[in-house]
């Protein structure tokens, strides 16, 4: 058994093997960079090494720098976790040549699934089903538009070494497809430094399944079932479950053994997942889910699938990496229950899941009915750096309308702050009929955005009691008490209270307070529907800062203007897209909060800005 282990991550990820490995009375080692310096991780560990500066680039994407710090601490095992360096075959090759344990599977196996296209070629060889679509190498602009037209729209442009949702674009007609496949180009070199791409049918009533399955090197492979990942934006995986919902054990098993088959044509040992995509447009079926492709280390999602199987895939991962078999044969395990996760952000899903960064004050949840995977806690530090994910939240019950239930009660208890989180997204799309039906695909959050990411306004109880609790302080003493009330005031008072994002309420109280005491600095909070609202009397009628209400579009935090749609003096419609910038490696675009014109316009294409920079002041038509 391996006896000290280097943690080539950060965050989450690696605050989840340092849990296994300690367990297993494996020695651990972190590694961090300038901005983690104080990262759980770090304090986690048995021992941690700095690597760099704060650029992953610079830091977690060293493949020389991990190495040389896991043979430095006398580590004899590498665990990339995902992302980073996690399918990247050259660096596992480069930990076996140094005499280190690669805790994942053969690079040969990372070379064979990484691409793409050569992994759709080799699924064909072995009669797993793929969906149609163009593989080749001629890459030309021309060349890619003609095999998109002859496909027929819509398509799907995904990057060849893509993966984590990124380099991949939805195409409605054939007129969109060349702006599209730029985008597209671009952030595919920006996340992997390769721009070359495949097109894809796009599934009008797409699921995405996928099948943990397992290996060892004594030839052994299994699955451990299938999960649903169907809630995604832009790609990426908001919500998942397993088991998938609707599908029978005659799918299921046609699903899995697909799985182990393509598992076993690339010689797989490890943990590893296979994608498909069903049209669920007649329920599942097994004539109609095809491989998309092959993530060759642990999945984001892992939990659900340890919550219902009862394993732990960290352990199985290193006993498989230090030469054990498998611990369980296929006929050995079995589902049990229903399990589900969500994705916190750091991020405002009101203005189009922007970023938020900064420092978490607060950081708590009801642990004893979940599990909170996370690499985070109170006075930790969200970046610019690298991924926003604050925590997985996973529940685990009996059936799934109870895992549905049990999860929308720990985002609503739970309390991260003060930045802005996702946790009142995630709230209403759990509570979504089709999802709570089980008939969504991964088109449900694009159909219905503007319902799932509108900020609901709280109710009046919670305003009122918050109303009463603003002019009852300093201290716990009761508002009546410390108010001075005019015994001869009317039976009821209005007042305005406003939040953090500057929208403004009437509130009733019972009584007149004797002073102006709605201009006191105190804050109440107000948690409802996954969302936490900051709450203070009202100074003024105007809009809270950076909330846009008054025309003013802010950077959410440091990046690159990839393009610049308007020009100064333009008319403009609420929606209307104003700017791209590139943050986190992904491209976000900034849209007009309202009808209006582009009164003062300071963006400009390849520019690098600041956190809270104006970009784009727009005037409110008349």
């Amino acid at each position: 058994m391996i006896e000290s282990l280097l943690i080539a991550n950060r965050g989450e990820i690696a605050c989840r093997v340092i849990r296994t490995a300690q367990g297993m009375g494996i020695r651990t080692v972190a590694v961090y960079s300038d901005a983690d310096r104080n990262a759980l991780h770090v304090r986690s560990a048995d021992e941690a090494v700095h690597i760099g500066p704060s650029p992953a680039r610079e830091s977690y994407l060293c493949g020389d720098k991990i190495i040389a710090a896991a043979l430095s601490t006398g580590a004899e095992a590498i665990h990339p976790g995902y992302g980073f360096l996690s399918e990247n075959a050259e660096f596992a090759q480069a930990v076996i040549d140094a005499g280190l344990v690669w805790v994942g599977p053969k690079p040969a196996s990372i070379t064979a699934m990484g691409l793409k296209d050569a992994a759709k070629a080799r699924m064909i060889a072995a009669g797993v089903p793929v969906t149609p679509g163009y593989l080749g190498e001629d890459q030309s602009p021309e060349r890619l538009q003609t095999e998109a037209d002859a496909i027929g729209y819509p398509v799907l442009i995904k990057a060849v070494a893509g993966g984590g949702g990124k380099g991949m674009r939805r195409v409605e007609s054939s007129a969109e497809f060349a702006e599209s496949l730029a985008s597209c180009r671009r952030e595919a070199a920006s996340s992997f430094g390769d721009d070359r791409v495949l097109i894809e049918k796009y599934i009008l009533s797409p699921r995405h399944i996928e099948v943990q399955v397992f290996g060892d090197s004594h030839g052994n492979v299994v699955h451990l079932f299938e999960r649903d990942c169907s809630l995604q934006r832009r790609h990426q995986k908001v919500i998942e479950e397993a088991p998938a919902p609707g599908m029978d054990e005659a799918t299921r098993q046609a699903v899995c053994s697909a799985a182990v088959r393509a598992a076993k044509a690339v010689d797989y040992e490890g943990a590893g997942t296979i994608e498909f995509i069903a049209d669920g447009s007649e329920g599942l079926r097994a004539d109609r889910i095809w491989f998309m492709e092959m993530n060759t280390r642990l999945q984001v999602e892992h939990p659900v699938t340890e919550e219902i199987t009862g394993v732990d895939l960290v352990e199985w991962q290193l006993r498989v990496a230090s030469g054990e078999a498998l611990p369980k044969r296929q006929d050995e395990l079995s589902i049990n229950g229903w399990a589900m996760e969500a994705r916190l952000y750091a991020e405002d899903a009101t203005w189009g899941f922007l970023p938020s960064i900064g420092r978490v004050s607060n950081f708590r949840f009801p642990e004893h009915r979940a599990r909170i995977d996370t690499g985070v806690e109170a006075g930790a530090e969200i970046t610019p750096y690298y991924d926003p994910m604050i925590a997985k939240v996973i529940v685990h019950r009996e059936t799934r309308e109870q895992a549905i239930a049990g999860l929308r009660e720990t985002l609503d208890k739970g309390v991260v702050g003060p930045l802005i989180t996702n946790s009142g997204f995630l709230w209403r799309l759990l509570g979504h009929e089709g999802f709570g039906a089980g008939t969504m695909d991964t088109g449900l959050i694009e159909r219905n955005l503007e319902g799932l990411t509108t900020r609901p306004e709280p109710s009046s109880d919670a305003l009122g009691k918050s109303a009463l609790r603003l002019a009852g302080t300093p201290g716990d003493t009761p508002w009546a008490s410390r108010s001075g009330l005019r015994l001869n005031a009317p039976a009821r008072r209005k007042v305005r209270l406003s939040d953090q994002f500057g929208r403004h309420f009437a509130v009733d109280l019972p009584q007149e307070p004797a002073f102006d005491c709605w201009h006191a600095e105190t804050v109440a909070s107000i948690d409802e529907g996954g969302e936490r609202l900051m709450v203070r009397f009202a100074r003024t009628e105007g809009g809270g800062a950076g909330a846009a209400s008054d025309g003013a579009i802010l950077s959410p935090m440091p990046g690159k203007v990839i393009s610049v749609d308007v020009a100064a003096g333009q008319s403009v419609t609420k929606g209307q897209k104003l700017l791209v910038l590139e943050a986190m490696k992904m491209e976000h675009a900034l849209t007009a909060p309202f009808d209006g014109v582009v009164a003062e316009l300071n963006a400009v294409a390849g520019a690098q800005v600041q956190v809270e920079a104006l970009l784009v002041k727009i005037e409110k038509a008349e």
